[in-house]
């Protein structure tokens, strides 16, 4: 092998004995984790091109394809990440409801849903590059503001919580009648959010035909795959660097005597922010310099074959006029267009379905792992970050992998989904499996161990009943009888002392536990009692499968809808389909899911009189409305996917530039076809 120069940033790597050129980009041999993979996988994905004189060692530049990589894990990091995270901080330290957090949540998927017809329509037909440049720096804006009240408000001041919960401590807590001033910046934290929706919605339309548009067809699903890993691969990061900050109080160099495990505890929620705005402006430079075609991209442009689903009425050929979409009397046209393709409307009603479960499981998996095993908020957070990075990332990149290996055209992709939507649906029964509560004095028992009558809370028991205990202040704790206790006062806890051993703070002289030792000689420490449920393995193994298996069809759907509309339709066809998918799911489904496991709770909060959030959900209960939710969206899928494969109606082989043989074969393109090659000037 011998390297021949060229054009600064690229060498060719000419075989010898034999008339090939590749022309590879000097950034596969970068050592950023995500470009290597892109690079490496692109690479040994592209075959030899055979050299001709007017296009020789052209090939798309993977440098432009694998920028839209950098982006990916930051949006994905911010949004799914962060924000899920450091949610519960942010409500404690601006004293938010959590309708009013859940405003914040949904202000992404309304600044996407308002822009991506706008941005779909008309950057589709533009230079896509830049509209992705664009998005990146409002996304840069948007974290730097989403940070900006840490700085703008006053310290944030927690009181000691050295005697507060203790049996015949200082039990006052006065209530504040009016809403704190500080609630307000729940607008800030809304507008932050509403730019971070406004620029990805470029990402996940342009960024994924950018990528179609620039390799071969048979190559595109394994391009895509890669993509949406890099995106699945950010909110994982989110989680575990989230949860990492939120263990730094949030007035940074200030000595505090409470721990993370206090519920007054505020973390460094804002430090996130502030690093991926400053990496996505960063990121936004370089990709306002790309070009609106890669060179060599012409050729697969030529090459590509027409998959777009036949209308009865021949309608469907007015998209392939070079003309068609460029202004704005064409919109209405072109919705038409969609809304006369089954196959279309029904991938985005599947879509919609899975987009509900994976919108409520990313919300409230957490919060599941958390009632299920006795965990704590930081943990769960981080168990569920470890779960979903290998089923998600490795479901999205396997998906694409399929349907390349096997050659899939478009009704394969789609018995694909089905096959993947139906294994889900079995896998979900395990939902069926729960682990039982720990066991809590006055919540799922009754003090002496008996029954609640009636399921009626008691948290006053003759052991507590002179402690004064109020019930405004939750802080469980574990008795060495294996019994939760709703805070240090209801366990009849006298004195506090710290374990020198775990820093966790240990009560004595608890009237309550161990009633048949000696009295007074029971101890409890601090937080939940751990759980030690035999189930836990199997179920986390199913989840694991449904996650697995829900993923695994993602790239499969999103392939079958670029290719069941026309090329010139690609964009503003992945436009409309986000629209109809956070619409119907990603803004409804944490709602749904949330009303859903809020019927499982057992002990709400109480502040002054009013209910709060809750403190302890019914694990069979939870698990079993979650099981009703996800066969019913998965049911749903499952039936949207069997129409989409029934109406399919793909073009008549003679339609397409050639025979299909060669694509359905596993043979190149560009081996078996030869129509003319595009001008020098357009390469």
């Amino acid at each position: 092998m011998e390297v021949v120069g060229m054009s600064p940033g690229f060498y060719q790597r000419r075989d010898k004995g034999l008339q090939s050129v590749r022309t590879l980009p000097l950034r596969c041999f970068s050592f950023k984790a995500l470009e290597f993979l892109f690079c490496n996988v692109s690479d040994a994905l592209t075959p030899e091109v055979p050299t001709h004189p007017r296009v020789e060692g052209t090939r798309p530049d993977q440098n432009g394809l694998g920028s839209d990589l950098r982006c990916l894990p930051t949006e994905g990091m911010t949004v799914n990440g962060f924000i899920n995270t450091v949610i519960t901080s942010i409500e404690r330290r601006f004293d938010l409801r959590s309708y009013q957090s859940g405003l914040i949540a949904s202000s992404y998927d309304i600044a996407a849903c308002i822009c991506l017809t706008f941005v779909s329509y008309f950057g589709g037909n533009g230079h896509k590059p830049r509209w992705l440049g664009w998005g990146v720096l409002l996304m840069g804006l948007g974290s730097l503001l989403f940070a900006l009240p840490h700085f703008t408000t006053g310290q944030y001041e927690a009181r000691s919580a050295a005697l507060v919960g203790v049996c015949g401590g200082n039990q006052s807590l006065p209530c504040s009648q009016a809403a704190s001033s500080l609630s307000g910046y729940r607008f800030v934290f809304m507008l932050g959010q509403f730019l971070h929706g406004m620029g990805a919605t470029p990402l996940y339309t342009l960024g994924v035909t950018y990528l179609d548009e620039n390799v071969k067809t048979n190559y595109s699903p394994v391009y895509i795959a890669v993509f949406y890993t890099a995106a699945i691969l950010g909110p994982a990061a989110g989680y575990l660097v989230g949860g990492m900050f939120l263990n730094i109080y949030t007035e940074i160099g200030r000595e505090i005597d409470i721990a993370p495990e206090n519920t007054l505890w505020v973390g460094a929620w804002w430090i996130g922010f502030l690093g991926a705005g400053a990496a996505s402006l960063l990121i936004s430079i370089p990709i306002l310099g790309y070009p609106q075609r890669l060179p060599g991209s012409q050729r697969y442009i030529v090459m590509r074959v027409s998959e777009a689903h036949q209308l009865k009425d021949g309608s469907h050929k007015k998209a392939s006029d070079p003309d068609f979409g460029k202004t704005v009397k064409d919109l209405p046209r072109s919705v038409l267009l969609l809304l006369k393709n089954p196959t279309f409307i029904f991938l985005c009603l599947a879509g919609a379905t899975e987009a509900t479960l994976i919108a409520g499981m990313s919300t409230f998996g957490p919060k599941f792992l958390e009632s299920q095993f006795s965990l704590s908020a930081s943990e769960a957070a981080t168990f569920f970050g470890y779960l979903v990075v290998p089923a998600g990332g490795g479901g999205t990149f396997l998906g694409g992998f399929l349907v390349n290996k096997f050659k899939l055209r478009c009704s394969g992709i789609i018995k694909l989904c089905l096959l993947c939507t139906v294994s889900s649906l079995l896998a979900i029964f395990i939902f069926f499996i729960h682990c039982p509560n720990m066991p809590m004095a006055g919540v799922t028992q009754m003090y002496d161990g008996s029954a609640l009558p009636g399921g009626h809370l008691n948290l006053t028991a003759a052991c507590n009943a002179q402690c004064g205990c109020l019930q405004e202040t939750y802080s469980p704790v574990c008795g060495t009888d294996h019994i939760m206790y709703y805070s240090p006062c209801h366990a009849g806890c006298k004195r506090v002392a710290e374990n020198l051993r775990n820093g966790k703070k240990v009560y004595h002289e608890c009237s309550c536990v161990d009633k048949a030792l000696l009295p007074g000689s029971g101890k409890a420490e601090a937080g939940k009692c751990t759980s030690s449920c035999a189930k836990k393995p199997l179920l986390l193994c199913f989840m694991f499968v449904v996650i697995l298996f829900t993923f695994l069809s993602s790239i499969p759907a999103l392939t079958a809808t670029l290719r069941c509309v026309s090329d010139r339709q690609r964009s503003f066809a992945l436009g409309i389909q986000w629209i109809v998918v956070r619409t119907l799911g990603g803004i409804p489904g944490p709602i749904a899911f949330g009303s859903m496991i809020d019927k499982s709770c057992l002990l709400w909060q109480d502040q002054c009189g009013e209910q709060g959030s809750c403190y302890i959900y019914q694990n069979s209960a939870m698990s079993r409305y979650t099981l009703v939710a996800g066969l019913v969206y998965k049911v749903l899928g499952t039936t949207f996917f069997i129409v989409a494969c029934f109406l399919y109606k793909p073009p008549p082989p003679e339609s397409a530039p050639g025979s299909s043989d060669a694509s359905e074969n596993g043979t190149s393109d560009l081996q078996e076809h030869k129509p003319s090659l595009p001008a020098e000037e357009d390469l």
